[in-house]
């Protein structure tokens, strides 16, 4: 099967270092192999992103040399408008397991002392799946979120840079949202629908996003979908050991784009992941030296003369 990757960026903000060396290393991984990239924009968050913003990302992501075969502005590749896939997808998980309503606010999840899962969300202690009938029907004049019970099962599986991976989906992820409270679809089921409706094989993003992979992988089992492949690269931090993020504008594209050659840029956050010397290049230049055994499992200290 050929392999098909993806960029899946959300539309937010202007793309930042950190979002550029994922779609680097994602776009590399796919051409060393061969393979295709998908490109979705991921705009259900429909409070934060904006129109401009997706064509922002498509014109920095060109610029840099990242091309690809399928998506973009074609129709069907924005989530805003992907809602019937997954309507469709939530009816069939429904068909295989415990999907309740559930009235509990972010500010009550927090307030409970509950352990936190690996993404640093509270594991949910399961407080609305144990309603009584007339406990939810007293509540339902209030809108509810839907959230999935997460069974007693060890997900074990293999990422692609981080090595072998296990979480149990009770104690550790524990029951998660399909959609919000203000009918706005979660992360975890659309990404899951979308990967397997654009047939991704591969999939490249930041290691924070590590912990959400167990639960993706039973999300597809349960659609009887074959999983992709993770991978998963280490965050670009500031040298005082911040997270680079698009809400802080660090090294947005903006001023990036100011500064530097895309040659420049790319040969230097090729660089910083370890490929190639940080001498300027196109994206075409690397993909005959990329491995992932290049790339360093800590996180990459951006260094003074980028920031």
């Amino acid at each position: 099967m050929q392999v098909t990757g993806r960029f899946a960026p959300s539309p937010s903000g202007r793309m930042h270092l950190g979002n550029a060396a994922s779609a680097l290393c994602a776009w590399l991984s796919a051409r060393a192999q061969g393979g295709r990239i998908v490109f979705r924009v991921e705009d259900i968050d429909t409070a934060r992103c904006r129109p401009e913003y997706a064509r922002r990302l498509q014109d920095d992501l060109a610029w840099l040399g990242l091309d690809w075969d399928e998506g973009g502005d074609a129709p069907g590749y924005r989530q805003s408008g992907r809602g019937a896939v997954y309507e469709a997808a939530l009816a069939r998980i429904a068909a295989q397991a415990n999907v309740y309503p559930c009235w509990c606010s972010r500010a009550e999840l927090h307030a409970a002392g509950a352990p936190h899962a690996a993404d640093g969300t509270p594991v949910y202690s399961g407080r609305c799946r144990a309603l009584t009938a007339a406990e939810r029907a007293a509540l339902s004049h209030r809108p509810a979120a839907l959230r999935v019970e997460a069974p007693d099962e060890t997900i074990s599986f293999t990422d692609g840079h981080y090595g072998p991976q296990s979480e149990n989906l009770a104690r550790e992820c524990g029951d998660f949202i399909l959609r919000r409270s203000d009918g706005a679809w979660a992360y975890q089921l659309a990404v899951v629908a979308d990967d397997a409706a654009m047939h991704v094989t591969e999939v490249v993003r930041g290691r924070d996003l590590l912990g959400s992979t167990a639960r993706q992988i039973w999300l597809h089992r349960l659609l009887g979908n074959e999983p992709p492949r993770f991978f998963h690269i280490p965050l670009f931090t500031a040298p005082d050991g911040r997270r680079l993020s698009k809400r802080e504008r660090d090294l947005d594209f903006g001023a990036l784009r100011e500064r530097y050659a895309a040659p420049e840029l790319v040969g230097r956050i090729a660089g910083l992941l370890g490929i190639g010397d940080g001498s300027p290049a196109a994206p075409r230049d690397l993909v005959s030296i990329f491995s992932w055994d290049k790339i360093p499992r800590e996180d990459v200290i951006v260094p003074p003369g980028l920031l």
